[in-house]
């Protein structure tokens, strides 16, 4: 089985792509991880992907393609994979379209995990960690048992991501739609797009996606 993820930055793709990876036997390439992967091990296209980035500069759509085409192709023949984070682009859906039919792979299924913004919003901006052990709470959906100690270690120091900030999260759901919404009609075009709804419980949004993995 070969599956997609769609869904912006906090809408639980990580999370749910470990859950189904047990579930269904998968392994997860998500482009970060084939990206740093593939600079570590110095291959030819992790060296030009190396030397993009130092620069400065974004990566290209080639360069992302070339990385997913290598990682592919460590894998064995039959096993099946959750790509997350890529296609991100329609001439990247192409490309990886591409690599499937020439390795005799067929992509089985794109998941849509739709979200309300405005609750994402929230849900990202009230985020804070445990300094010492990492353990996470939410300002209003999972607050500390005491207020301002950690209930794991008992420490009184927490963090915050710099990035979790209302506008830097609102600019990045409006360039997650542009992307996507291109995507969302090339893949419904070909008759694989399912949406479940990603504002529901965890459980319940791993079940709507266990449904859809095996429907026939």
């Amino acid at each position: 089985m070969i599956l997609i993820l769609l869904g912006p930055p906090g809408a639980g793709k990580g999370t749910q792509a470990k859950r189904i990876e047990e579930r269904f036997g998968l392994l997860t390439l998500s482009t970060g991880d084939m990206l740093r992967t593939a600079v570590r091990e110095g291959t030819d296209v992790g060296k030009r992907a190396k030397a993009v980035m130092d620069a400065g500069k974004l990566v290209s759509d080639e360069i992302i393609v070339a990385i997913v085409d290598e990682a592919i192709g460590r894998l064995e023949p039959t096993q099946g994979f959750i790509l997350d984070g890529v296609p991100r682009t329609t001439a990247q859906a192409d490309a990886i379209g591409a690599i499937l039919e020439k390795r005799g792979r067929t992509l089985d299924h794109v998941i849509e995990m739709k979200v309300d913004d405005t609750v994402l919003t929230e849900r990202i901006t009230g985020r804070f960690t445990c300094a010492k052990c990492g353990a996470g709470y939410h300002d209003t959906f999972k607050k500390t048992k005491v207020a301002g100690v950690c209930d794991k270690c008992g420490s009184r120091e927490f963090t915050r991501r710099s990035d979790d900030n209302a506008d830097t999260v609102k600019a990045r759901l409006k360039a997650y739609h542009a992307e996507t919404a291109p995507l969302l009609d090339y893949y419904r075009q070909r008759g694989l797009i399912r949406a479940v709804d990603g504002m529901a419980e965890i459980d319940q949004v791993t079940r709507q996606m266990e449904q859809v993995l095996t429907r026939n």
